[in-house]
């Protein structure tokens, strides 16, 4: 049997209500080390939705996400590309922190959730947006991108581009469709720009990506904003394959 969420995602219901059932989801393993499960913060009617991997160390203790270093990155660069946090929904493709101890055992180190993981919590990614329904949907890093768009999606290829969503998913029906079409973004985790060997140029490229989501909440909020648009590219390029140089995300 498929693992997945599914039977523990209620079929209706806001915010509130999905978060208040999410601790009790058993549909992976994933739970059973985590220190809790870390749903999502901000509004249910925001522009944009950020989607990170899943929760690191500080995140599982603190019960919110994007708390820790990679975090802060993330939330200078929102206020430097002049993105509302307040707007903002961020959440992840994985509920629940995945690591192993260091050799010492004093440290718990990150693992890369695997593709049956990040199936089996979709669900809660798309019971999410049909409550938010966003105008711009970011995804923050190699695996959030696979979860939206599909395992062959490669950021390294399609950062900063426009696609338009949900048609750029994977399983589009899965996801509310807006008129106009809501946008897709791809970018790197800002954990990325921590690990870089020249963190200048890794945030100034990663604040670039923002600048271009920021143009498209200007545009779909009636204001004249320039956008850096795609080149329309076939399915298979907009599904380039997933992996990047990046390292794991968080």
């Amino acid at each position: 049997m498929t693992a997945s969420a599914q039977p523990f995602v209620p079929a209706t219901g806001d915010l509130p209500t999905l978060k208040a059932a999410a601790p009790g989801c058993r549909g992976c393993d994933l739970y059973r080390n985590a220190t809790q499960v870390v749903f999502s913060s901000g509004p249910h009617d925001a522009d944009v939705a950020f989607v990170g991997e899943q929760p690191g160390d500080a995140e599982d203790l603190a019960g919110k996400p994007f708390v820790g270093p990679a975090g802060a990155v993330l939330a200078r660069a929102l206020a430097e590309a002049g993105i509302p946090v307040e707007r903002s929904y961020l959440t992840n493709a994985v509920k629940h922190f995945k690591w192993h101890p260091d050799s010492r055992g004093r440290r718990r180190v990150h693992d890369t959730p695997a593709r049956t993981e990040i199936m089996a919590c979709r669900p809660w990614l798309t019971a999410e947006f049909a409550v938010i329904r966003p105008k711009v949907v970011v995804a923050l890093g190699a695996t959030a991108a696979q979860a939206l768009i599909g395992p062959s999606f490669r950021v390294t290829r399609m950062r900063g581009q426009i696609l338009d969503w949900p048609a750029a998913a994977e399983h589009p029906a899965n996801f509310p469709a807006l008129r106009p079409p809501a946008r897709f973004v791809a970018t790197v985790h800002p954990s990325a720009v921590l690990r870089a060997e020249d963190r200048d140029a890794a945030y100034a490229a990663f604040l670039a990506d923002l600048t271009v989501v920021a143009g498209l909440l200007g545009a779909t909020n009636g204001h004249s904003s320039a956008v850096r648009p795609a080149p329309a590219p076939p399915a298979a390029a907009a599904r380039a394959d997933g992996r990047t140089r990046n390292g794991p995300t968080r």
